[in-house]
C-alpha cells in the first residue's frame, strides 16, 4: 500500500490511463510511478465504484468514478521512482491492509475481491502481491 498525499490512512496505487495505453498497461505504470514496483500483472479482480472530490465538475456533480482493480506479482522494488518524494510504500498482510485502508470502497475491494482471489491463486504467502487500480473515468 502507499500513503495518501491528502490525509491519514493508506491506499492502493491507482490512477487514470493515457489515450495510447490499455487499462492493463496503465495499471503497471501506476504501480511503478506511485509505489516504485514492477511486476507481472495477474488478473482483473473487479470493478469498484467510488466518489472522487477531484472529479466533481459540471459534467459529474457527485464525482462518481469506477476503478478496475488488479493483482500484480511484484518482481522488483525500485530504489528510485517518480513519486518517491510524496509516496511511501508499505507491505502489509491482508488483515493489516484492511485495518489500514483509508476508504470503505477499497476495504470492500480488498476483503471481497483480492482476498478471495489471493486464497484461490497464491500458494506461497511469502510472495509480494500488490493490489492496484486504474480509474476508468467518470459516470455522467
Amino acid at each position: 500500500m502507499i500513503n495518501s498525499t491528502s490525509g491519514p490512512g493508506l491506499l492502493f496505487p491507482k490512477g487514470g490511463w493515457e489515450n495510447d495505453e490499455t487499462v492493463e498497461e496503465a495499471a503497471v505504470r501506476e504501480a511503478m510511478e506511485e509505489a516504485g514496483v514492477r511486476g507481472e500483472l495477474k488478473d482483473l479482480i473487479g470493478h469498484y465504484v467510488f466518489k472522487s472530490k477531484t472529479h466533481q465538475d459540471e459534467f459529474c456533480l457527485d464525482g462518481s468514478c469506477k476503478a478496475s482493480m488488479f493483482a500484480l506479482f511484484v518482481t522488483e522494488e525500485l530504489d528510485s521512482w517518480p513519486e518517491q518524494d510524496v509516496r511511501e510504500r508499505t507491505w502489509l498482510t491482508i488483515a493489516d491492509a484492511i485495518e489500514s485502508c483509508r476508504y470503505p470502497w477499497m476495504r470492500d475491494a480488498l476483503e471481497n475481491g483480492f482476498s478471495t482471489w489471493h486464497s484461490d491463486n497464491v500458494v506461497d504467502d511469502g510472495l509480494k502481491m500488490l493490489f492496484l487500480g486504474v480509474c476508468l473515468g467518470r459516470f455522467i
